[in-house]
């Protein structure tokens, strides 16, 4: 019989699967018939297993090793998370009791729906071009409008009309990116009856935190959010504060800390404020909150509902009954921390992956940065991408649609719990140290996100947390022209830290630009890959060698192996490299290393693979240079620049 190619596969081939499935068809059948239905022939076979059950298989798999450091994960944020959890969990859990869009709105602040508003900012330059903007934004499925407006921009009627000028119906929103000049916005529209849904972002404490000064002077900061307030209270659906917490995301801080500071800056405008003559409620009405999303997917999920909890316990706090209270209005932006202008388009990934995490947490609305902002600009390609992975949130996968859809996850609830725990266990150490800006004056704040700024910064140059196409896995034939945006970074003043938003890439980015100027001016510097002996040790060490190098900068040139060292070091000298990188297994290193090292020319650099048991003898025969898992791969590659005398 002759075979007949039929999709790639040959007949007979075919007809088996086709056998097969009508064979495991007819068994689902015969399952379901009524005398095969019971629960006795279903589910005896599999009785439940009780907790501790299922912790003695764990501890006898683990055959004495300890619980606690193999499964036992302890995050950035001091949480320890166990391997898995049960219903069992949720028992004393008190949160669980919460209904949607009521206090203390844990599960989202509306009853029939987890729909958002898609925002985008726009620069205002001309208000007439602002305005025709808006109206390409609104059929591109924008629902909320940031006007970031120039700081010398003459803000009068004309110009108000002009920007405002009709207005999209599908713009349901519109936000006056405008700090310290957000009063005289308030004024204008005033002065020409217009009212708007959306608001204005005065927060003169994030002023404060960044320049440690006060625009004019700390009383007047506060009186001006209560003439705010006051100015637009007859105004449906506006806030006129801004509790920023993406600022302390960006400089560093963790999600508790994010949350906690956050908490406390809201608590402090509240006091702050109602000093001023308004009441609690309308202060807490009026404050918006913007926080970051990052890469932590279920803490980021749990950290927006336990957001919202701890805001209505603060209010309960201050004494105002439930019935008053304002649920807390949350905008989002993706975190710039984690975004790297190497290899921009991984972005793409990480901004997915962080709307959803806000999606499924219960949003007000959401901005999604562009992919190439490290880069220090967008573009139309960037921008539409942004808003597109919103649209397939809401249009294809229906997270708007679903209310508080993680709600019973074991998993993501008790993290809820515990981040309502850390959180508020934050706010309250901040309390007694005086509240938000005293706790702040006395450098509290500034030097508990220095701490784990350090932290977070070690990591990535240890490479424990991972910026793919940065720290791991770099596209290493990208050349940039022009430098990733980096920051400058606010000074200290002589009696008090600030804060100062930076990328977590911005230390391996430089490091690696370097080398980009460098090769302009002459050859990018080499490693040259000497795989000999053990084929799979070799080729798992030339791997992670050549990723190592290409991090910095420096180009790395793998090889499928040598038969000899006199070989090896021909095709070296051919390669004008000015690194030798020896990949072989920690036992063939002891004979294969002295060798090398006394047929490689003087220009050349030796360095091992790995930290093979006979290091101690190697560096007594004058090799002295290894790379390993174990090591802080920043601060080498940095030595090796200064070697290689590569500068920027």
């Amino acid at each position: 019989m002759r075979i007949k190619q039929i999709a790639g596969l040959p007949l007979e081939i075919e007809v088996y699967q086709e056998l097969i499935v009508q064979l495991r068809f007819s068994i689902i059948d015969f399952l379901l018939t009524e005398e095969h239905m019971s629960e006795k022939k279903l589910f005896t076979e599999f009785p439940p297993l009780s907790t501790d059950e299922w912790e003695a298989i764990i501890h006898e798999d683990l055959k004495g090793a300890d619980y606690s450091k193999k499964l036992i994960w302890r995050n950035i944020e001091g949480i320890d998370v166990k391997p898995y959890y049960r219903a069992e969990d949720l028992q004393s859990l008190s949160h669980l009791e919460s209904m949607p869009g009521k206090a203390p709105y844990l599960r989202g602040t509306k009853t029939d729906t987890n729909d958002w508003l898609i925002r985008e900012n726009i620069c205002v330059k001309d208000a007439i071009e602002g305005n025709r903007l808006v109206a390409e934004l609104s059929k591109r499925g924008v629902g909320s409008i940031g006007f970031e407006l120039n700081a010398n921009a003459s803000i009068d009627e004309e110009w108000m009309n002009q920007l405002l000028n009709d207005i999209p119906a599908e713009i349901t929103e519109i936000n006056f990116l405008a700090g310290e000049r957000s009063m005289e916005v308030i004024e204008v529209l005033n002065e020409n009856n217009i009212r708007i849904e959306g608001s204005v972002d005065y927060d003169p404490l994030s002023y404060f935190m960044q320049h440690g000064v006060w625009s004019r002077n700390e009383a007047t900061a506060f009186s001006i959010g209560k003439e705010i307030i006051f100015a637009s209270r007859d105004w449906p659906q506006f806030t006129s504060i801004l509790v920023n917490g993406n600022l302390f995301r960006q400089s560093g801080a963790n999600l508790v800390q994010e949350l906690g500071m956050s908490l406390a800056a809201g608590a402090e405008y509240i006091f702050q404020i109602a000093r001023q003559g308004v009441e609690l409620s309308d202060v807490a009405e009026n404050i918006r909150f913007q926080f970051a999303v990052g890469g932590n997917y279920f803490m980021e999920i749990a950290k927006f509902r336990a957001a919202r909890y701890l805001w209505s316990k603060l209010q309960s706090g201050y004494g105002i009954d439930e019935k008053e209270q304002s649920p807390m209005l949350i905008h989002v932006e993706t975190s710039t921390w984690n975004k790297s202008g190497y290899d921009a388009h991984t972005n793409m990934i990480r901004t997915t992956t962080e709307a959803m995490s806000a999606a499924i947490g219960g949003i007000h609305s959401m901005r999604v940065g562009t992919y190439n902002e490290a880069l220090g600009s967008t573009d139309a390609f960037g921008k539409r991408i942004a808003r597109n992975q919103q649209l397939l949130l809401k249009e294809e996968s229906y997270f708007d649609r679903v209310i508080d859809p993680s709600a019973g996850s074991y998993y993501i609830e008790q993290l809820t719990h515990a981040m309502i725990d850390a959180a508020w266990k934050l706010f309250l150490e901040i309390e007694d140290e005086g509240g938000f800006l005293q706790s702040f004056k006395q450098g509290f704040i500034q030097n508990r996100i220095q701490q784990m700024a350090q932290k977070r910064d070690r990591q990535i140059a240890e490479r424990k947390e991972i910026l793919v196409g940065v720290n791991q896995y770099p596209n290493s034939g990208e050349l940039l022209e022009k430098a990733p945006h980096s920051s400058a970074g606010n000074k200290a003043l002589e009696d008090m830290p600030l804060l100062s938003p930076y990328r977590g890439a911005e230390a391996f980015e430089l490091l690696r630009f370097a080398a980009d100027r460098y090769s302009k001016v002459a050859q990018r510097p080499k490693a040259f890959m000497i795989t000999m002996g053990n084929l799979a040790m070799r080729r798992a060490r030339a791997q992670f060698a050549s990723n190592f190098f290409a991090c910095g900068g420096i180009e790395p040139i793998d090889n499928n192996g040598f038969p000899d060292i006199t070989q090896a070091v021909k095709a070296f000298e051919k390669s004008k490299a000015q690194i030798a990188v020896l990949c072989s297994s920690d036992e063939e290193y002891e004979h294969l290393a002295p060798e090398l090292k006394k047929q490689l020319p003087d220009y050349a650099t030796l360095v091992i693979a790995g930290a093979p048991a006979c290091m101690e003898q190697l560096q007594a025969s004058g090799i002295n240079d290894f790379i390993h898992m174990r090591m802080n791969v920043l601060e080498e590659l940095k030595k090796f620049h200064e070697r290689l005398s590569i500068t920027a």
